[in-house]
């Protein structure tokens, strides 16, 4: 005798958000009104080896208070992680009337109406009523709790249906006929018109050529198929059983076609594509007894909690706060990333990054708000400027009323403003100014200075990365010595008028994870690539290209000089990429010392699921052009170069005042002054041979 067909029950998932419609629609619209409420679950096929996928409640299962008297809410369609199938709510007004529910009438009630469905032929052209459901509930408003019971009607077979053979579907197939059923599905999947169709046909004629239909094209698949197959999406992941929709697929197959062998496909995804490994193919064998159609069978479908038929009970009184809501709905856009475009997105690495944006301008404003928007709570931000009336058309995070009474601190006013933003964040200001190379310091401010570079050292040494978004060049330079000494996380980017420089900085010299060679000062080769242990070049700074040590910018400059005039789209822009290169640089295997990528260079084998990892990106606005580009580190560079971080460490605060008061010092330590000197001496030679050969030139 042929074993029983068993079937993996439905499983179901509630989203917080059904909780607060559900809330806000009862205290608003319904009040002690307890009749039925229309309502639509969404589920998908099973997509994961070792979980099934839930019928999910979410809040646009709900009508919203603004619909029609019908409380019917509009079903979602088109959206293949979300097939739409109808409910039905019967929300109580007191604990006790929940309990008191009559809950095999309300089941029987329900499996009526897919018999019905099944009889008329409803089902037929709306599948979707097969999966009908409904949901008990008691919402307790004051105390935030909710007790709810799901059941999922499955109409019973009299006799029960019986396998005969159930195995993947790559072993019952022939390898063309699932390469064809895999790109038939693949496209049944893609379009629109049939992504979520739960139940269909298959066919496979003679050449292995297999096309899914809709149910009601059964009759123009007689007589031009070999194989006829029933499929829908199972959302089940076990290996011997169909998942719990193929219950009222069975009867309708049986009533509507009157078929008592019917060949079943499971159809189950790996990551969005059709997987004939986990998907099952089966057929099951269906005894019809006399008069069956003439009576609604009966039916079984409530879930059961932990193995027991009992109600569930779930307490959202943290949660209904509305910054927890926030955060909850902060985070679906890079939950849904991990589905099936990014699964290897790190979530807990996001929320736990810590920050530092030396800088609260155009780029510190921008930069800050692309941050929280990838998952990152925790951000420093450090300026000593006041908000000016020309800052809040292009400074983000500013109004108007941050400009008055002599302007608040940017750093201060930031934090705020992130805050109001996204309460859950974690952001402080630093009013301070950073220490520069050029800007001589008197004997009575040293005390002042060395303390805000201490301040400045702790701050970078208490964050995982550091972005540089200051307006001056020589502003960059000690946070980039700084960095580069402890070899943290360092991304820069600068504007001009209508171009823009995104780039993240090398590995420090003396780091040591990869044991970087010594540098070695050669003021013949400046831009010679310094490597690293293995032989790799290591990637350079935003300094690494002078040949000249940074000085002071902002004297003797006309006021557009003395301010970063820019195109205002350009902020924007070079925000939004130097957020996505500090995301780049936390999933890349290597991190901190992957090698810089450059467009088309990667190989799609060894390609990173963000895509390449550029080194530096320069854009233009004046030509809506962009291109990446790798620059190695520099033996004579005065930030990051071996000689300029061991002289640091040997030498301390010392070292900086020297840097910023002397402005050669740091050309002099590098060997850049010899370089001049030499490049000189050079161009005096060249000259000096030009005028030689002046009486052998020929005027044209």
């Amino acid at each position: 005798m042929e074993p029983l067909l068993q079937f993996a029950p439905m499983q179901s998932s509630v989203d917080e958000g059904f909780w607060h419609r559900l809330s806000s629609l009862k205290l608003n619209k319904l009040g002690i009104d307890d009749s039925p409420i229309h309502i639509f679950g969404f589920y998908a096929p099973c997509s994961h080896t070792q979980v099934s996928n839930p019928l999910t409640l979410l809040s646009e299962s709900l009508p919203s208070e603004l619909s029609e008297a019908s409380l019917i809410p509009e079903p979602s369609r088109g959206n293949r992680n979300k097939c739409s199938v109808p409910g039905m709510l019967y929300n109580t007004n007191t604990v006790e009337s929940f309990h008191a529910l009559d809950k095999h009438e309300l089941l029987k009630k329900e499996a009526a109406k897919i018999w019905d469905d099944i009889l008329t032929g409803k089902a037929v052209e709306d599948c979707s009523v097969l999966g009908r459901f409904l949901v008990i509930s008691f919402a307790d408003l004051k105390k935030w709790t909710f007790n709810y019971w799901f059941a999922f009607p499955a109409l019973m077979l009299d006799p029960p249906a019986t396998v005969v053979n159930l195995k993947p579907a790559s072993q019952w197939f022939s390898i063309a006929e699932a390469e064809s059923l895999s790109a038939a599905c693949n496209e049944w999947r893609s379009s629109k018109s049939t992504s979520d169709v739960p139940f269909f046909l298959v066919t496979i004629d003679q050449k292995s050529c297999a096309t899914v239909r809709l149910l009601k094209d059964w009759e123009a698949c007689q007589g031009n198929a070999n194989k006829i197959l029933f499929g829908f999406y199972d959302p089940c992941h076990l290996p011997n059983n169909p998942g719990w929709p193929l219950r009222n697929f069975l009867a309708l197959i049986s009533v509507r076609w009157n078929i008592n062998s019917v060949q079943f496909f499971c159809y189950r995804e790996n990551r969005g594509f059709a997987d004939m490994k986990l998907s099952l193919v089966g057929e099951a064998l269906i005894t019809v007894p006399q008069g069956w159609k003439d009576t609604v069978p009966s039916a079984v479908g409530w879930e059961l909690n932990k193995g027991r038929k009992s109600s569930r009970c779930i307490s959202l009184a943290q949660s209904m706060d509305p910054t927890r809501l926030a955060i909850s709905a902060a985070d679906l856009n890079l939950k849904l990333m991990r589905w099936r475009a990014l699964p290897s997105l790190d979530l807990n690495a996001l929320s736990s990054m810590k920050c530092l944006l030396l800088g609260a301008g155009t780029l510190g404003c921008q930069v800050a708000r692309m941050l929280m928007a990838w998952g990152v709570r925790k951000i420093t931000l450090v300026d000593n400027g006041r908000v000016a009336m020309s800052n809040p058309l292009r400074q983000s995070l500013y109004t108007l009323d941050d400009c008055l009474n002599g302007g608040e601190f940017k750093a201060t006013a930031a934090v705020e403003s992130l805050k109001r933003i996204f309460p859950a964040v974690d952001a402080e200001g630093i009013v301070m100014a950073i220490p520069m190379p050029g800007h001589p310091i008197h004997s009575q401010e040293h005390d002042s200075v060395l303390e805000d570079c201490k301040r400045l050292r702790d701050l970078i040494e208490a964050h995982d990365s550091v972005f540089l978004l200051t307006d001056t060049r020589e502003s960059r330079w000690l946070p980039t010595l700084l960095c580069a000494n402890t070899n943290k996380i360092t991304i820069t980017a600068a504007l001009g008028f209508d171009s823009f420089l995104v780039m993240r900085h090398g590995a420090g010299p003396l780091s040591p994870a990869h044991n970087f060679n010594a540098e070695i000062v050669n003021s013949s080769c400046v831009d010679k690539p310094v490597n690293d242990a293995n032989g790799k070049h290591r990637l350079g700074c935003y300094f690494c290209s002078d040949v000249v040590a940074p000085t002071d910018s902002t004297s003797n400059r006309t006021l557009d000089q003395q301010c970063t005039v820019t195109r205002p789209g350009l902020a924007p822009i070079a925000s939004a990429l130097a957020a996505e290169l500090l995301i780049g640089i936390l999933h890349h295997p290597q991190g901190i010392f992957a090698v810089g990528d450059i467009n088309n260079a990667v190989d799609r084998a060894t390609e990173q699921p963000l895509g390449i990892l550029p080194h530096q990106i320069r854009g233009s606005l004046s030509q809506f052009s962009q291109m990446t580009l790798i620059g190695y580190s520099s033996s004579s560079c005065t930030a990051c170069s071996h000689t300029v971080v061991s002289e640091y460490r040997n030498k301390g605060m010392e070292f900086i005042l020297q840097a910023i008061n002397h402005p050669t010092y740091l050309e002099d330590l590098t060997g850049l002054t010899e370089l001049m000197k030499s490049a000189t001496s050079l161009s005096l030679d060249w000259d000096r041979e030009m005028e030689d050969e002046d009486d052998d030139c020929v005027e044209i």
